[in-house]
């Protein structure tokens, strides 16, 4: 029986959990969707699983002015956002081809494996549903066509609904998704047709060679065709609304929502490699992990914050702020170095002990910072040398960690001061204070040196101290 929400007379839309019936009518360029009826908060709306390629298709972003004069119910496109997710998107598909070939049993290709491997494996993969609104539609998708699919017994199970094609799935919440489906889709159509990858702005920045070999192109053409049929998209669709109604939902999904406190972000994420190594090689051997740091230095336990540890290690891994972009084949090769550091800097006296911030200054992650970047140069950068490495992390248990040390309160000394505490020849490997400039690394709080909170400012000057008292180079260009 073919079956439509409303009834064919014209009148009001059929009371919420009802259903009347109506003669679907033809379109011969109509695309059937399967989907559930549901009631958000007493609104009717579709929900569809589509291909993903197929979403694609059907679908557009009001993020500007249309060629019809579609109206803006879409903020700016964020590029690096978009570049992001589909990197994430790809590495999903690729998972999704080894995942199609498990459930039917079949040999996963040794290119296929490889790929996923570079790229990253992880424990669980999705993308979150996205919002869409037809525009075309009356009220409450009054004018849709559907087919009633029922069970053996005559209980509807789902509706086939008709979507011509002026029905463009507008999407409210997901444009970053979508625009990451777009990048992925133009990266596999370049492999596919070229047997070359691009040499900008790749999706998989993980090939030596240009020419693509035979069995990743086989490995990319699957990826293709899951994306064609076997992995879905989850679409809420809304009916009707106009775009001051888009423009409150809009605000409504992005606004009311709370983000993830930071720390909780990282202990629950596995998929970056950096922090799989802080969460798997270091918590509870070499340092312990916590959510939250003592907000006095009274309760320190002598735990560090999980992100202020990955953040050192953001550092000591890749000479960033921060982990994005941390991928296997970099970080693989590193992890020897690494271990090496976190064990060094465990053997400083006091450090990770119950009082830990009280007993050494190591304890604060700024000086840590200091101490993951310069293990960096010497280790992966430019100038790295093996020599000024083993200097470095043989000489952290001889440095001086204590709150009393007057090397950390040089830019507060005399210059009296300065020669009285032996520091004769450290203003060598230091910006020079004379210019003006805030050389403000902290002060002595309470009997405990307490450094200020702009770490980027910060840890190149602890970097320098530290450069001076094991007698390493100076650095090559202060940076102010």
């Amino acid at each position: 029986m073919n079956t439509s929400l409303y009834p064919p007379n014209g009148e009001m839309p059929a009371p919420l959990g009802t259903l009347d019936e109506l003669m679907v009518f033809g379109d011969q360029n109509a695309t059937p969707v399967k989907a559930f009826i549901g009631h958000n908060l007493g609104y009717r709306t579709f929900l569809v699983c589509i291909p993903m390629h197929e979403f694609f298709r059907m679908s557009d972003v009001a993020n500007e002015v249309g060629a019809e004069g579609e109206p803006v119910a879409q903020r700016k496109l964020d590029p690096g956002h978009a570049q992001n997710l589909a990197k994430y998107i790809l590495r999903g598909l690729v998972s999704a081809a080894v995942n199609r070939r498990e459930m039917q049993k079949a040999t996963i290709p040794v290119s296929l494996a490889e790929i996923r491997d570079r790229m990253g494996a992880q424990p669980y993969l999705s993308l979150q549903p996205i919002v869409a609104n037809i525009r075309t539609c009356q009220p409450l998708g009054a004018n849709l066509s559907a087919e009633r699919l029922a069970t053996a017994n005559g209980e509807t199970a789902a509706f086939k609904v008709m979507l011509s094609q002026k029905d463009v799935l507008w999407v409210v919440d997901g444009q970053h998704r979508r625009k990451g489906m777009d990048l992925v889709f133009e990266f596999l159509e370049i492999v596919r047709s070229t047997h070359k990858y691009p040499k900008k702005s790749s999706l998989y920045p993980y090939s030596d060679d240009e020419i693509v070999p035979p069995g990743e192109l086989q490995a990319w053409q699957e990826c293709f065709d899951v994306a064609r049929g076997f992995s879905t998209v989850a679409v809420e669709v809304h009916l009707g609304l106009n775009y001051r109604q888009e423009r409150q939902l809009f605000h409504d999904l992005n606004n009311l929502g709370k983000k993830v406190d930071r720390s909780l972000a990282l202990t629950f994420d596995d998929s970056n490699p950096v922090n799989a190594f802080v969460k798997d090689e270091l918590n509870g051997t070499i340092v312990t992990l916590c959510e939250q740091d003592a907000k006095s230095w009274d309760n320190d336990l002598g735990e560090l914050p999980i992100k202020d540890v990955v953040a050192v290690n953001a550092h000591l891994f890749l000479n960033k702020a921060n982990i994005s972009g941390a991928t296997p084949p970099v970080v693989m090769p590193r992890k020897v170095v690494a271990r090496r550091f976190w064990e060094a800097v465990a053997a400083i006296p006091g450090f990770g002990e119950s009082g830990a911030k009280k007993a050494t200054v190591a304890a604060q992650p700024v000086v840590l910072k200091a101490l993951a970047k310069l293990t960096f140069d010497f280790a992966f950068g430019r100038k790295r040398n093996g020599e000024y490495l083993d200097r470095l992390l043989d000489g952290i248990t001889e440095i001086d960690f204590s709150h009393e040390n007057p090397m950390w309160r040089y830019y507060e000394l005399t210059e009296e001061q300065r020669s009285e505490f032996g520091l004769d020849g450290l203003s060598d490997y230091l910006p020079s204070d004379a210019d003006g400039k805030n050389r403000d690394v902290g002060s002595i709080q309470g009997g405990y040196m307490r450094f200020g909170a702009k770490h980027n400012d910060i840890f190149p000057i602890l970097g320098d101290m530290i450069r001076w008292k094991l007698e390493l180079p100076v650095r090559g260009v202060i940076e102010e």
